[in-house]
């Protein structure tokens, strides 16, 4: 009996990092609008980050599925939502993300993000959002979703239309550009 207690206790002991859920916050002032307020909340299980970023019109909410390989943003002042390939070059992996996110406060969360993506947003909707996972698929449902396709070497003349760009826990600058954000 004292030897199943035991095994019990050090499956949980062992388990119980790879199936936590960890929650963080972060206070910004750096984003259009002023301040900001981002709620990180990662499933290790899942391998699913989803960050929250209030900031009254200018919120949003973004989903990183390391699952299912790709990540969305659902921007309010847009009504929409868009899907893109997840790059695990440049975003954290899910295992790091916390310590990554307790080092940059530590150093300067007003500093420029470490990182950045550049994405062009196609203006075609996408209609069937299950091939993209449930954590996507719950984020962008009763919206008009689009898939948007990173641009490796941005410069100035490659899209002459509007952007939408957020920073993603101080850590990452995305900028996602095309007619979907043209006012």
């Amino acid at each position: 009996m004292k030897l199943i207690i035991l095994s019990a206790a050090l499956l949980g002991v062992f388990l119980a990092p790879i199936l936590a859920t960890d929650n963080v916050n972060v206070n910004n002032s750096g984003n259009r609008g002023g301040n900001s307020h981002q709620s990180v909340g990662i499933n290790n299980q899942k391998k699913v980050v989803n960050v929250d970023n209030n900031n009254g019109w200018h919120s949003w909410n973004t989903v990183w599925d390391y699952g299912s390989g790709y990540t969305a943003i659902r921007v309010f002042s847009k009504k929409s939502c868009i899907i893109a390939p997840l790059n695990k070059h440049v975003m954290p992996d899910v295992t790091v993300l916390p310590q990554a996110i307790k080092e940059k406060q530590k150093t300067g969360a007003q500093a420029p993000p470490d990182k950045k993506l550049t994405y062009t947003v196609s203006p075609n909707k996408i209609t069937d959002l299950s091939a993209y996972g449930k954590d996507i698929e719950n984020l962008c449902r009763g919206v008009p979703t689009y898939l948007a396709h990173e641009v490796k070497a941005p410069s100035f003349f490659y899209y002459s239309g509007s952007c939408f760009q957020a920073n993603i826990l101080c850590l990452l600058g995305v900028s996602y550009c095309g007619e979907t954000f043209a006012n």
